[in-house]
């Protein structure tokens, strides 16, 4: 008897629960199972820099002129702007609101070596967009100066001629499809590499994951519940109002993407993922996917954007500081400029944190208090900005007049 296939995404779920277990109960097994975590990420580390240069290139140059790329462009960056401002003033209010940092004993922190230095400014961030050596930006993998150099090398693609053209834009769509074959290979080892990764985290922490959660209990609480409404409210009404599509459908077929992005916490290491399963299940076409979902990965953090901002209205509260409108203000623009220049890895938001406390006079030691419990955060708002990110595909697509798969029946 044949037995029945059963679903990635169930896979991905039954391999989080097993490897929950595994880590929590045979530690000392850890050392058998973690390399298969390892090769994972590597693996998908492997195809970014190539999936990402093809993708926005074949992109660019299927939209045909300037004037096209101007406007797909402004929408996709009015759309980034736009949500991730409202997940920041989702988590100030709640953090207002609920005060999590009133009443927290300060001996409760750990160190953090050499973050400050890692951060940089505001001003770094965006000088970091310009690339001096392209090829020493893929070999660090650094991905906003990529997306730049490949929207920049896709339109004068469409400048040069004829016969040119035709060859750079076959080849880097060729390159673009067998990019795509190794990742849908590779996307087949998830589980394995999911139990690797989460096991190893659980077997890490083991011992202090009761402390952590009663200690900081109402921040995580805050966190999590500016995280839910901003995913389960905001995100949906939009794709709900104004792409005209059915979110929760839309929810339904990112479930591979959004658990791997759990799962791991890097929204660069899902991009194939979320490519995939936009293109493939909700129907959004590989011009619009091509385009938004690189750029998203990279300055659509909308989870991270609201992270950082409860965290340091969050540590002003434990230092006793009472922040004005104005200064609170100025932690909003400063959480959403550097949520723009945060890499999508693992704990790169808690890195840009610094740029914010800084800009706002808040004491940089405070991101001890918070480090115990950064991972599970971590993992969670990692989610919301990949869920984002797709998002912001299927509402740039229906703007876009395109019947995709989630789209309303008139």
């Amino acid at each position: 008897m044949k037995l029945p296939k059963i679903k990635l995404h169930w896979q991905i779920l039954i391999a989080l629960v097993l490897s929950v277990l595994f880590g929590y109960y045979v530690p000392e097994g850890i050392k058998y199972t973690a390399w298969m975590g390892d090769i994972f990420l590597t693996a998908l580390k492997m195809v970014i820099v190539p999936l990402i240069l093809s993708s926005i290139i074949s992109g660019v140059t299927s939209m045909g002129n300037g004037k096209n790329l101007g406007r797909l462009g402004g929408k996709t960056i009015l759309y980034y702007v736009s949500t991730s401002t409202l997940a920041i003033f989702t988590g100030l209010i709640l953090v207002n609101v609920i005060r999590p940092g009133v009443g927290i004993e300060m001996g409760f922190s750990q160190t953090v070596e050499d973050l400050s230095e890692k951060a940089g400014s505001v001003n770094d961030i965006l000088m970091r967009i310009v690339p001096a050596n392209i090829f020493e930006s893929m070999a660090k993998g650094d991905i906003l100066p990529i997306i730049f150099f490949a929207i920049i090398f896709g339109v004068f693609i469409t400048k040069v001629n004829d016969k040119y053209k035709e060859n750079l834009t076959t080849f880097f769509e060729a390159v673009f499809e067998v990019m795509m074959k190794m990742t849908m290979f590779i996307i087949q080892f998830t589980p394995l590499g999911i139990f690797g990764i989460v096991s190893r985290e659980v077997a890490r922490n083991a011992e202090n994951l009761a402390d952590i959660a009663g200690g900081m209990a109402v921040y995580m609480l805050t966190v999590v519940l500016a995280l839910a409404i901003h995913a389960f409210v905001t995100l949906p009404l939009i794709v709900r109002f104004i792409a005209k599509a059915k979110p929760f459908l839309h929810l339904k077929n990112m479930a591979t993407p959004l658990l791997t992005a759990f799962s791991t916490a890097s929204s660069s290491a899902t991009l194939p993922l979320s490519m995939e399963a936009v293109e493939h299940k909700s129907g959004v076409s590989n011009k619009i996917t091509s385009f938004t979902l690189p750029l998203g990965a990279t300055v659509n953090m909308d989870g991270t954007a609201l992270y950082e901002c409860v965290a340091a209205m969050f540590i002003a509260q434990v230092y006793g500081i009472d922040l004005s409108f104005v200064e609170q203000l100025l932690i909003v623009v400063t959480a959403l400029l550097a949520s723009i220049g945060a890499a999508g890895i693992p704990m790169a938001g808690l890195v840009m944190l610094t740029v914010i406390l800084t800009a706002a006079g808040l004491p940089l030691e405070g991101i001890g208090l918070i480090l115990a419990v950064d991972l599970p955060l971590d993992m969670m708002r990692t989610t919301i900005n990949v869920w984002s990110d797709s998002c912001g595909a299927v509402t740039v697509a229906r703007s876009e007049n395109e019947e995709t798969n989630v789209a309303l029946t008139s």
